[in-house]
């Protein structure tokens, strides 16, 4: 799915930071984005639209800026926020799955009572690299009874193949870059 409505370059306000975290690595930094008050509303707006027009029952938001995109638009069309978050942020009883990062290992978690069984859901995240992260969340989605009716970026780095990796889930990304430079 692609953006709809009057054009922003969102790749302008998206800043390429060199051997973050780690040397080799070119970081695309949302920062800028987020401080341009017109196009932060765009990307909420464009992804409130694309969502919205999914019908999910439910947005799943990824810590930490997938909480940046997946909160306003859970708000925008009225539906419920479920977040995942890092090993030990959650206080409640919880889902957890270990998985593997571009920089190592993680794990992910969600409380047990987050969503409802049969819920339908859209996983939303500020960008898709690998797809680990997506990966490991749709599988706490799918403990828990629910679906993952599609998943939303801000960027993808098609290059890193995250696509290829979330195969059979429809996904929406408003920037693609398709070469690491």
């Amino acid at each position: 799915m692609t953006p709809a409505g009057p054009h922003i370059d969102l790749k302008a306000l998206i800043r390429d930071v060199p051997d973050f975290p780690q040397p080799g690595v070119l970081f695309r930094d949302i920062t800028p984005l987020l401080q341009d008050p017109t196009a932060y509303r765009y990307v909420i707006d464009e992804l409130t639209r694309l969502i919205g027009a999914l019908a999910p029952d439910a947005i799943v938001g990824i810590e930490s800026r997938g909480f940046f995109f997946g909160a306003p638009v859970a708000y925008n069309l009225g539906l419920p926020l479920a977040p995942v978050r890092k090993a030990g942020k959650l206080p409640h009883q919880r889902m957890s799955v270990e998985f593997a990062l571009e920089y190592g290992e993680s794990q992910l978690d969600i409380h047990v009572d987050a969503l409802k069984r049969d819920q339908q859901v859209v996983i939303v995240d500020d960008l898709l690299a690998t797809g680990g992260t997506a990966v490991a969340t749709a599988k706490l989605v799918e403990l828990l009874g629910a679906s993952v009716k599609a998943m939303a970026f801000v960027v993808e780095l098609a290059f890193l193949g995250g696509r290829e990796r979330l195969r059979g889930y429809p996904l929406i990304a408003l920037v693609r870059y398709d070469d690491p430079a």
